[in-house]
Protein backbone atom coordinates (compact mmCIF):
# COMPACT_ATOMS: atom_id res chain seq x y z
CA UNK A 1 0.00 0.00 0.00
CA UNK A 2 1.14 3.18 -0.91
CA UNK A 3 1.19 6.03 1.31
CA UNK A 4 1.69 9.96 1.04
CA UNK A 5 1.24 13.53 2.51
CA UNK A 6 -1.34 15.70 1.07
CA UNK A 7 -0.52 19.36 1.98
CA UNK A 8 -3.18 21.84 1.52
CA UNK A 9 -1.66 25.09 1.96
CA UNK A 10 -4.69 26.36 4.85
CA UNK A 11 -3.34 29.50 6.31
CA UNK A 12 -5.21 29.91 9.81
CA UNK A 13 -2.30 30.08 11.93
CA UNK A 14 -2.02 34.10 11.38
CA UNK A 15 1.51 33.68 10.24
CA UNK A 16 3.26 36.02 7.25
CA UNK A 17 2.28 34.20 3.95
CA UNK A 18 5.78 33.74 2.90
CA UNK A 19 7.11 32.37 6.25
CA UNK A 20 3.86 29.87 6.21
CA UNK A 21 4.29 28.91 3.19
CA UNK A 22 7.70 27.38 3.54
CA UNK A 23 6.46 26.26 6.86
CA UNK A 24 4.19 24.00 5.11
CA UNK A 25 5.87 22.76 2.05
CA UNK A 26 8.69 21.85 4.36
CA UNK A 27 6.75 19.19 5.35
CA UNK A 28 7.00 17.53 2.40
CA UNK A 29 10.53 16.80 2.92
CA UNK A 30 10.18 15.94 6.61
CA UNK A 31 7.12 13.39 4.29
CA UNK A 32 10.34 11.66 2.92
CA UNK A 33 12.73 11.15 6.05
CA UNK A 34 9.42 9.25 7.77
CA UNK A 35 9.19 7.06 4.90
CA UNK A 36 6.44 8.50 3.01
CA UNK A 37 5.79 7.31 -0.30
CA UNK A 38 4.16 10.16 -1.64
CA UNK A 39 4.16 14.41 -1.59
CA UNK A 40 1.29 15.80 -2.80
CA UNK A 41 0.00 19.74 -2.94
CA UNK A 42 -3.37 21.14 -3.83
CA UNK A 43 -3.66 23.87 -6.30
CA UNK A 44 -5.81 26.35 -5.03
CA UNK A 45 -5.87 30.36 -5.13
CA UNK A 46 -6.65 33.67 -3.11
CA UNK A 47 -7.64 32.88 0.19
CA UNK A 48 -6.71 31.40 3.46
CA UNK A 49 -8.68 28.56 2.86
CA UNK A 50 -5.91 27.26 0.64
CA UNK A 51 -2.94 28.97 -0.67
CA UNK A 52 -0.91 27.22 -3.07
CA UNK A 53 -1.22 28.88 -6.70
CA UNK A 54 0.99 26.67 -8.38
CA UNK A 55 1.83 22.63 -7.55
CA UNK A 56 4.36 21.71 -9.87
CA UNK A 57 6.44 25.02 -9.50
CA UNK A 58 6.44 23.81 -5.52
CA UNK A 59 7.16 20.06 -5.73
CA UNK A 60 10.43 21.40 -7.91
CA UNK A 61 11.99 23.10 -4.75
CA UNK A 62 10.72 19.65 -2.92
CA UNK A 63 12.16 17.60 -6.23
CA UNK A 64 15.72 19.61 -5.35
CA UNK A 65 15.85 18.36 -2.01
CA UNK A 66 14.64 15.04 -1.79
CA UNK A 67 15.62 12.22 -3.49
CA UNK A 68 13.09 9.08 -3.68
CA UNK A 69 9.48 10.18 -2.58
CA UNK A 70 7.22 10.53 -5.18
CA UNK A 71 5.71 14.39 -6.31
CA UNK A 72 2.22 14.46 -7.67
CA UNK A 73 -0.06 17.80 -7.68
CA UNK A 74 -2.79 16.77 -6.50
CA UNK A 75 -4.33 18.43 -8.25
CA UNK A 76 -3.82 20.81 -11.16
CA UNK A 77 -6.69 22.01 -11.62
CA UNK A 78 -7.50 22.08 -15.72
CA UNK A 79 -9.99 24.44 -16.25
CA UNK A 80 -7.72 27.52 -14.88
CA UNK A 81 -4.98 26.20 -17.13
CA UNK A 82 -3.06 25.96 -20.74
CA UNK A 83 -2.99 22.57 -21.23
CA UNK A 84 0.18 23.20 -23.29
CA UNK A 85 1.71 24.96 -20.42
CA UNK A 86 0.53 22.39 -18.01
CA UNK A 87 2.48 19.78 -20.24
CA UNK A 88 5.64 21.62 -20.45
CA UNK A 89 5.95 22.42 -17.08
CA UNK A 90 5.33 18.52 -16.13
CA UNK A 91 8.19 17.27 -18.13
CA UNK A 92 10.71 19.52 -17.41
CA UNK A 93 9.94 18.99 -13.71
CA UNK A 94 10.32 15.36 -14.10
CA UNK A 95 13.00 15.59 -16.18
CA UNK A 96 14.69 17.24 -12.85
CA UNK A 97 13.18 14.54 -10.74
CA UNK A 98 14.37 12.27 -12.48
CA UNK A 99 10.99 10.34 -13.08
CA UNK A 100 9.52 11.07 -9.76
CA UNK A 101 6.61 12.35 -11.02
CA UNK A 102 2.95 11.89 -11.00
CA UNK A 103 0.16 14.04 -12.52
CA UNK A 104 -2.58 14.54 -10.66
CA UNK A 105 -5.55 16.85 -12.17
CA UNK A 106 -9.52 18.06 -11.29
CA UNK A 107 -11.45 20.29 -12.40
CA UNK A 108 -12.36 22.59 -9.46
CA UNK A 109 -15.29 23.06 -7.74
CA UNK A 110 -15.25 27.05 -5.91
CA UNK A 111 -17.26 29.40 -7.99
CA UNK A 112 -15.24 32.41 -6.45
CA UNK A 113 -11.59 30.65 -8.32
CA UNK A 114 -13.48 30.44 -11.33
CA UNK A 115 -14.28 33.71 -11.25
CA UNK A 116 -10.75 35.38 -11.28
CA UNK A 117 -9.80 33.50 -14.06
CA UNK A 118 -13.39 33.92 -16.20
CA UNK A 119 -14.17 30.40 -16.61
CA UNK A 120 -17.95 29.11 -15.86
CA UNK A 121 -18.46 26.53 -13.10
CA UNK A 122 -20.64 25.09 -15.15
CA UNK A 123 -18.20 25.09 -18.04
CA UNK A 124 -16.03 22.74 -16.11
CA UNK A 125 -16.37 19.37 -16.91
CA UNK A 126 -16.21 19.94 -20.87
CA UNK A 127 -12.87 21.75 -20.12
CA UNK A 128 -11.32 19.14 -18.00
CA UNK A 129 -12.14 16.55 -20.72
CA UNK A 130 -11.19 18.36 -23.27
CA UNK A 131 -7.90 19.48 -21.31
CA UNK A 132 -7.20 15.98 -20.05
CA UNK A 133 -7.07 14.36 -23.23
CA UNK A 134 -4.78 17.04 -24.99
CA UNK A 135 -2.70 16.47 -21.66
CA UNK A 136 -1.96 12.97 -21.59
CA UNK A 137 -1.84 12.94 -25.42
CA UNK A 138 0.86 15.38 -25.38
CA UNK A 139 2.90 13.87 -22.40
CA UNK A 140 3.21 10.35 -24.21
CA UNK A 141 4.05 11.52 -27.80
CA UNK A 142 5.75 14.55 -27.01
CA UNK A 143 3.58 16.59 -29.44
CA UNK A 144 0.71 18.47 -28.62
CA UNK A 145 -2.19 19.66 -30.93
CA UNK A 146 -5.61 20.79 -30.35
CA UNK A 147 -8.60 22.08 -32.37
CA UNK A 148 -11.43 21.51 -30.28
CA UNK A 149 -14.04 23.81 -28.56
CA UNK A 150 -12.46 25.24 -25.92
CA UNK A 151 -8.40 24.87 -26.72
CA UNK A 152 -6.59 25.64 -30.42
CA UNK A 153 -3.20 24.24 -30.62
CA UNK A 154 -0.77 24.17 -33.58
CA UNK A 155 0.87 20.87 -33.63
CA UNK A 156 3.72 22.28 -31.12
CA UNK A 157 6.98 19.75 -30.15
CA UNK A 158 7.54 19.66 -26.15
CA UNK A 159 11.27 20.36 -25.19
CA UNK A 160 12.38 18.98 -22.48
CA UNK A 161 10.63 16.21 -24.50
CA UNK A 162 8.57 13.92 -21.77
CA UNK A 163 9.55 10.59 -21.77
CA UNK A 164 8.27 7.14 -20.19
CA UNK A 165 5.22 8.78 -20.08
CA UNK A 166 1.67 6.49 -20.02
CA UNK A 167 -1.59 6.89 -18.37
CA UNK A 168 -0.44 5.05 -15.35
CA UNK A 169 1.27 7.86 -14.25
CA UNK A 170 -2.00 10.25 -14.60
CA UNK A 171 -4.19 10.58 -11.81
CA UNK A 172 -7.69 12.56 -11.68
CA UNK A 173 -9.81 13.43 -9.15
CA UNK A 174 -13.41 11.74 -8.99
CA UNK A 175 -15.55 13.48 -6.49
CA UNK A 176 -19.07 12.83 -8.95
CA UNK A 177 -20.12 10.28 -10.86
CA UNK A 178 -19.54 11.83 -14.55
CA UNK A 179 -16.00 12.56 -13.24
CA UNK A 180 -15.53 8.53 -11.87
CA UNK A 181 -16.98 8.12 -15.56
CA UNK A 182 -14.27 9.66 -17.54
CA UNK A 183 -11.33 8.46 -15.07
CA UNK A 184 -12.18 4.94 -15.80
CA UNK A 185 -13.24 5.75 -19.90
CA UNK A 186 -9.97 7.17 -19.61
CA UNK A 187 -8.24 5.07 -17.83
CA UNK A 188 -6.82 7.08 -15.29
CA UNK A 189 -6.34 6.14 -11.72
CA UNK A 190 -9.19 7.80 -9.54
CA UNK A 191 -8.38 10.14 -6.47
CA UNK A 192 -11.39 10.49 -3.88
CA UNK A 193 -11.51 12.75 -0.99
CA UNK A 194 -13.30 11.26 2.15
CA UNK A 195 -16.47 13.43 2.47
CA UNK A 196 -18.79 11.48 4.72
CA UNK A 197 -20.28 7.90 4.73
CA UNK A 198 -18.02 5.35 2.58
CA UNK A 199 -21.01 3.36 1.96
CA UNK A 200 -22.76 5.96 -0.55
CA UNK A 201 -19.78 6.31 -2.93
CA UNK A 202 -20.09 2.49 -3.06
CA UNK A 203 -22.02 2.79 -6.56
CA UNK A 204 -19.68 5.60 -7.98
CA UNK A 205 -16.74 2.87 -7.07
CA UNK A 206 -18.09 0.26 -8.93
CA UNK A 207 -19.05 1.56 -11.50
CA UNK A 208 -15.49 3.01 -11.30
CA UNK A 209 -14.24 -0.39 -11.63
CA UNK A 210 -16.89 -2.32 -13.83
CA UNK A 211 -16.39 0.11 -16.86
CA UNK A 212 -12.61 0.39 -16.67
CA UNK A 213 -12.22 -3.68 -16.72
CA UNK A 214 -14.47 -3.19 -19.78
CA UNK A 215 -12.78 -0.15 -21.42
CA UNK A 216 -9.32 -1.36 -20.86
CA UNK A 217 -9.43 -5.28 -20.66
CA UNK A 218 -7.82 -5.32 -17.01
CA UNK A 219 -8.74 -4.28 -13.25
CA UNK A 220 -8.72 -0.68 -12.52
CA UNK A 221 -5.55 0.30 -10.27
CA UNK A 222 -6.00 0.84 -6.46
CA UNK A 223 -7.86 4.46 -5.89
CA UNK A 224 -6.59 6.66 -3.35
CA UNK A 225 -8.08 8.60 -0.88
CA UNK A 226 -7.45 11.76 0.61
CA UNK A 227 -8.02 12.31 4.55
CA UNK A 228 -7.70 14.65 7.28
CA UNK A 229 -6.20 12.94 9.86
CA UNK A 230 -5.84 13.45 13.51
CA UNK A 231 -3.25 10.74 15.19
CA UNK A 232 -2.29 11.47 18.97
CA UNK A 233 -1.61 8.67 21.41
CA UNK A 234 -4.04 10.36 23.64
CA UNK A 235 -8.03 9.57 23.58
CA UNK A 236 -8.22 13.02 24.99
CA UNK A 237 -6.09 15.10 22.41
CA UNK A 238 -7.52 13.11 19.74
CA UNK A 239 -10.97 14.46 21.16
CA UNK A 240 -9.80 17.94 21.74
CA UNK A 241 -7.85 18.53 18.25
CA UNK A 242 -10.74 17.22 16.37
CA UNK A 243 -13.15 19.66 17.81
CA UNK A 244 -10.77 22.45 17.93
CA UNK A 245 -8.91 21.64 14.08
CA UNK A 246 -11.00 19.96 12.22
CA UNK A 247 -14.16 21.69 12.59
CA UNK A 248 -12.22 24.60 12.01
CA UNK A 249 -10.90 23.73 8.46
CA UNK A 250 -14.54 22.21 7.45
CA UNK A 251 -15.83 25.86 8.50
CA UNK A 252 -13.01 26.78 5.56
CA UNK A 253 -14.32 24.18 3.31
CA UNK A 254 -18.00 24.52 3.54
CA UNK A 255 -17.38 28.33 3.36
CA UNK A 256 -14.81 27.90 0.06
CA UNK A 257 -17.37 26.17 -1.79
CA UNK A 258 -20.52 27.18 -0.79
CA UNK A 259 -22.03 24.24 0.43
CA UNK A 260 -25.13 25.96 1.58
CA UNK A 261 -25.89 27.47 -1.31
CA UNK A 262 -28.20 26.45 -4.40
CA UNK A 263 -25.85 26.79 -6.85
CA UNK A 264 -24.71 23.25 -7.01
CA UNK A 265 -28.66 21.90 -7.96
CA UNK A 266 -28.60 23.26 -11.12
CA UNK A 267 -25.20 21.38 -11.92
CA UNK A 268 -25.10 17.42 -12.14
CA UNK A 269 -21.98 17.09 -12.35
CA UNK A 270 -21.23 18.29 -8.45
CA UNK A 271 -23.86 16.18 -6.99
CA UNK A 272 -21.50 15.35 -3.86
CA UNK A 273 -21.14 18.99 -3.22
CA UNK A 274 -25.01 19.14 -3.66
CA UNK A 275 -25.55 16.28 -1.37
CA UNK A 276 -23.01 18.11 1.28
CA UNK A 277 -25.22 21.03 0.95
CA UNK A 278 -28.17 18.79 1.78
CA UNK A 279 -26.47 17.44 4.95
CA UNK A 280 -25.44 20.41 6.34
CA UNK A 281 -29.01 21.90 5.99
CA UNK A 282 -30.21 18.47 7.74
CA UNK A 283 -27.80 19.20 10.73
CA UNK A 284 -28.93 22.89 11.51
CA UNK A 285 -25.76 24.45 9.24
CA UNK A 286 -22.21 23.75 8.23
CA UNK A 287 -20.74 23.97 11.54
CA UNK A 288 -22.45 20.90 12.61
CA UNK A 289 -21.80 18.67 9.67
CA UNK A 290 -18.35 18.39 10.41
CA UNK A 291 -19.63 15.39 12.63
CA UNK A 292 -20.88 13.66 9.54
CA UNK A 293 -17.54 14.55 7.66
CA UNK A 294 -15.08 13.48 10.52
CA UNK A 295 -16.51 9.62 10.28
CA UNK A 296 -15.52 9.31 7.08
CA UNK A 297 -11.76 10.84 7.49
CA UNK A 298 -9.17 8.23 9.53
CA UNK A 299 -8.99 9.87 13.13
CA UNK A 300 -8.20 8.63 16.23
CA UNK A 301 -5.22 6.90 18.38
CA UNK A 302 -2.86 4.75 16.00
CA UNK A 303 -4.88 1.69 17.08
CA UNK A 304 -8.60 3.28 16.59
CA UNK A 305 -6.40 4.49 13.15
CA UNK A 306 -5.75 1.18 11.75
CA UNK A 307 -8.95 -0.52 12.77
CA UNK A 308 -10.83 2.38 11.27
CA UNK A 309 -8.72 1.35 8.11
CA UNK A 310 -9.48 -2.27 8.14
CA UNK A 311 -13.37 -1.49 8.08
CA UNK A 312 -13.29 0.89 5.23
CA UNK A 313 -10.97 -1.61 3.38
CA UNK A 314 -13.43 -4.13 3.78
CA UNK A 315 -15.86 -2.15 2.22
CA UNK A 316 -13.99 -0.06 -0.89
CA UNK A 317 -11.35 -2.89 -1.42
CA UNK A 318 -7.93 -1.93 -2.27
CA UNK A 319 -6.85 2.24 -1.65
CA UNK A 320 -4.14 4.28 -0.94
CA UNK A 321 -3.75 7.09 1.30
CA UNK A 322 -2.75 10.56 0.53
CA UNK A 323 -3.30 12.15 4.65
CA UNK A 324 -3.02 15.67 5.45
CA UNK A 325 -2.27 16.50 8.43
CA UNK A 326 -1.93 20.17 8.86
CA UNK A 327 -5.09 22.14 8.95
CA UNK A 328 -7.41 24.68 10.33
CA UNK A 329 -4.26 26.33 12.17
CA UNK A 330 -2.89 23.02 14.06
CA UNK A 331 0.48 24.52 15.41
CA UNK A 332 3.55 23.06 12.94
CA UNK A 333 4.81 21.33 16.31
CA UNK A 334 1.77 18.96 16.45
CA UNK A 335 1.48 18.66 12.73
CA UNK A 336 5.03 17.15 13.23
CA UNK A 337 4.25 14.80 16.42
CA UNK A 338 1.11 13.31 14.63
CA UNK A 339 2.63 12.49 11.41
CA UNK A 340 5.87 10.84 12.82
CA UNK A 341 3.30 8.94 14.76
CA UNK A 342 1.51 8.21 12.10
CA UNK A 343 4.89 6.78 10.29
CA UNK A 344 6.18 5.03 13.40
CA UNK A 345 2.87 3.11 14.27
CA UNK A 346 0.40 2.60 11.35
CA UNK A 347 2.20 3.49 8.52
CA UNK A 348 4.32 -0.29 8.85
CA UNK A 349 1.24 -2.46 8.82
CA UNK A 350 -0.52 -0.90 6.34
CA UNK A 351 2.81 -1.17 3.99
CA UNK A 352 2.97 -5.11 4.84
CA UNK A 353 -0.81 -5.60 4.20
CA UNK A 354 -1.28 -7.99 1.09
CA UNK A 355 -3.23 -6.94 -1.82
CA UNK A 356 -7.49 -7.49 -1.87
CA UNK A 357 -8.06 -9.94 -5.03
CA UNK A 358 -9.78 -8.54 -7.54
Amino acid sequence: MQVGVHLGYQNLHGLPDYEFFRRETQLAIEAEAMGFDFAAMVEHHFTDYAACPDPLQALSWVAAKTKTIKLMPAAVILPWNDPLRVVEKTAMLDALCEGRLYLGMGRGAARREFKSFNRDLADSREIFDESALIIMNGLETGVVEADGKWFQIPRTEIRPRPEGWTRDRCVMVSMSPSSAEVAADYGLKALRFSQGDWSKAMPEINNYRETFKAKHGKAAPPFIISDFMVCFDSKEKVTEYTDKYFAAQFLQVANHYEFMSDHFKSLPSYATYAYMGQAAEARGGPDKAYKDYVGGNLIGTPEELYEKHLMRKSMVGDYEIIANFSFGGMPYEDVYEQMKLFADKVMPKLKAEEPVLA
